[in-house]
């Protein structure tokens, strides 16, 4: 059986995202308890070494505000000196972050440990520039046992080892400011960085990272011992210290004077006028144009490999796109390779106005997307050579509308919404460097080679096989409890995004909580029989994710009466909701499936009822029978937009329903003469199988049906009654 509606409410948003770059991590950052900063130090003992926690500390302290460093961005390292297990002898230690992990997040078991006299003996082997990535994996040879900080595996050593092993300090930061980055690619940003620092900071010119880059700092450090951090060019800021807090200091330092240099130095303006008519919308118009807009976004972004969507209107975004220099600033591309790494390296750019009617907009979207693959091709052909990786998709990452904001994509919201971040990190960047110079960053072929590399390969190759759901966005209306909270849970559980849609505003909000919060689900106050607020739902589930993929149309409420009790009221309620509500539902999702052009699934919770003629459940029953005819009317008018329909037809499922707890099942247990606590038995005890059905086996079947191994079956009833003969479909 669906599940109960709730009180009625409006339908209103709560995505619990936030635009602004850096917001995730800062999100992420507050959940770092004391106990992350607690480590073994190499020998065996598991209490925290001393400059393993104060490593920690001042990971946390720097990721966690986003002006220091982007997500995922940078690392830091420390060095001690500590005995050998096996020897007794006194043996020098680096830990330093690993592959992958962000700053802000940092816990012990993301740190490599390595042998710093190891690795400083690797100077003598290195075969030079054109074969440096060989010594990514001599890295391993040099690991403290197993590499860990305590016990276990460590995280493998980043390409950035070399830089913190090779420079003699104690403490070292890599980070990637927006100021520091914006000197870093300024057209004449070594003399810039000699202004702004007095000679303090180094200048060292771009080179990819790797083991020669490791070379070049460690030179800076020994030709000028007064040195405290250098700028990379086209890359970010290195700073170091004797101890974690001169360290911490001196990274702090360079940023701070950077940012103050830039806007005290800086032109007003620097990305020109406010183009006419490119102004931004109100915001909600803005936010109307971007759902609209969304789900054919999301299916052009989709065509090589499906996106999951990110919506940010905040102000930078705004401004840049609203600004006359932005199409040129834009086709230059980020420069900073942890930007274009996620971003691609340059992004998709509308060139209208955007009072523009949407017919035209939609159009000319379409053009700009064929151009923009096909110079995406053109540019892999220019630059890849005989063992470069395939190219990976043509399709943009990021696309900006002028007036409405911007729409990242990526293989999960974390990783669109991150993409989201960094290009706001590109437009501080491009910002600073236009203020007190000209944008400059680094060549084209130069970015090939990051975005294109083996390494970097090889990291996407170590994750994860995708889950059957990933990339997929469902709805599931009721999802507040029983049924519904069941259903969504297991498409979560399965990858993928879920927008929980009740009236029950709290219990949608405590069901995407125990999902994940705003990376995995979305909650959604919404009363199915009331049009604007079914429409309003789907926009919200486009803003959030980009577009719907699957849609669960489970709301319901269930009224045991007789005929000649049972009102015309009763009779309207239950057809408004269940009827009605999933009418409404459909419509609204079909619109955007057909925008997205990417197939899609809506499954109906109808109901046994819907085919067996039951006692006293005249308008129930009947309401369900018309939802099960609307499956079969729906999958023959959608089949041709790769649409399927299907539906579950459960039975008695007594233990967490909120319709058998709203009154329903106290009716039916006087109906069938059986005490209310065994009408679970009793539905049991009249089936083939004699087995309780519960709310999870009815999301098993919602899961069963969308999958992706029935992808061949649409207009199809699956019972989930534990075998109700005179339910038999015919």
């Amino acid at each position: 059986m669906a599940e109960a509606a709730r009180e009625p409410g409006p339908a209103t948003p709560d995505t619990g995202t936030d635009t602004d770059a850096g917001t995730g991590r800062a999100r992420e950052a507050a959940r770092v308890t004391v106990a992350d900063t607690t480590a073994g130090d190499g020998t065996g003992d598991e209490g925290a070494h001393p400059e393993v926690a104060a490593l920690l500390a001042r990971a946390h302290r720097l990721g966690a505000d986003p002006r220091n460093t982007n997500y995922a961005g940078g690392n830091a390292s420390a060095k001690a000196t500590v005995p050998d297990p096996v020897t007794g002898d006194d043996v020098p230690l680096m830990w330093v972050k690993g592959s992958g992990g962000d700053l802000g997040t940092l816990t012990a078991d993301g740190l490599s440990a390595l042998r710093v006299d190891r690795l400083r003996a690797l100077r003598d082997r290195y075969p030079g520039v054109d074969r440096e990535d060989e010594m990514v994996a001599a890295f391993d040879h040099c690991l403290y046992g197993r590499g860990a900080v305590s016990g276990g595996p460590g995280a493998a050593p980043s390409i950035d080892t070399a830089m913190h092993g090779l420079l003699d300090a104690a403490h070292v930061d890599h980070l990637h400011p927006d100021s520091g980055i914006a000197l870093a690619c300024a057209a004449d940003g070594e003399r810039l960085t000699a202004e702004c620092f007095g000679g303090t900071v180094a200048w060292v010119p771009w080179r990819r990272p790797g083991f020669q880059l490791g070379l070049d700092i460690a030179a800076v450090r020994d030709a000028d011992p007064d040195a405290v951090g250098c700028v990379l060019g086209g890359h970010g800021v290195t700073a170091w210290g004797d101890t974690a807090e001169e360290c911490e200091r001196n990274s702090l330092h360079l940023i701070r004077t950077a940012e103050r240099f830039l806007a005290e130095r800086g032109r007003p303006e620097p990305f020109g006028p406010v183009l006419p008519g490119y102004a931004p919308l109100p915001e909600a118009a803005r936010h109307e144009r971007a759902a609209a807009l969304a789900p054919l976004l999301r299916g052009l972004a989709s065509t090589d490999h499906p996106q999951v969507g990110h919506f940010t209107d905040s102000a930078p975004v705004l401004d840049f796109v609203s600004r006359a220099e932005h199409p040129r600033l834009a086709a230059l591309g980020t420069s900073c390779p942890d930007h274009f790494l996620r971003t691609k390296v340059r992004p998709l750019v509308l060139d209208l106005p955007p009072d523009t009617p949407y017919d035209e907009t939609a159009a000319r979207l379409r053009e700009l997307h064929e151009a923009y693959r096909a110079d995406y091709r053109a540019y892999y052909e220019r630059h890849a050579v005989p063992g470069s990786p395939a190219l990976r998709g043509a399709d943009p990452a990021v696309v900006l509308v002028p007036g409405v904001g911007m729409f990242t994509y990526g293989r999960d919201k974390q990783t669109a919404r991150v993409a989201g971040e960094f290009y706001v990190n590109a437009i501080h960047v491009m910002r600073g460097a236009e203020a007190v110079s000209s944008y400059a960053p680094i060549e084209e072929a130069e970015k090939f080679r990051i975005e294109y590399w083996e390494l970097e390969e090889a990291k996407l190759r170590r994750r994860p096989a995708p889950k059957p759901l990933a990339a997929r966005v469902a709805l599931v209306t009721g999802g507040g409890s029983g049924i519904g909270r069941a259903v969504a849970h297991r498409l979560a559980a399965e990858g993928a995004c879920v927008v929980v849609a009740d009236r029950d505003a709290d219990s949608a909000r405590t069901v995407a909580g125990e999902l994940g919060g705003p990376d995995t689900a979305v909650a959604v106050t919404v009363d199915v029989t009331e049009e604007e607020q079914v429409e309003a739902a789907l926009r919200a589930a486009v803003l959030a994710f980009g577009g719907v993929d699957l849609v669960v149309n489970n709301a319901g409420i269930s009224l045991s009466k007789p005929l000649l009790e049972t009102t015309a009221e009763d009779w309207d309620r239950q057809h408004s909701i269940m009827a009605r509500g999933s009418f409404l539902t459909s419509r609204a999702a079909a619109r955007v499936l057909v925008a997205q052009g990417m197939g899609g699934d809506i499954v109906y919770i109808a109901s046994k009822n819907g085919v067996v003629a039951g006692p006293n459940n005249i308008a129930y029953g009947a309401a369900k029978a018309d939802q099960s005819h609307q499956v079969r009317l729906l999958a023959a008018e959608l089949g041709t937009y790769g649409v399927r329909v299907n539906g579950v037809n459960p039975d008695g499922v007594v233990r967490g329903s909120g319709i058998f707890a709203g009154g329903w099942g106290a009716r039916r247990a006087a109906v069938y003469g059986v005490p209310e606590e065994e009408l679970g038995a009793y539905y049991a005890g009249r089936t083939l199988l004699k087995r309780e059905v519960l709310p999870e086996h009815v999301a098993n079947a919602v899961f069963a049906l969308t999958g992706g191994d029935l992808t061949h079956t649409t207009g199809a009833h699956l019972p989930v009654d534990a075998g109700v003969a005179a339910a038999f479909l015919r």
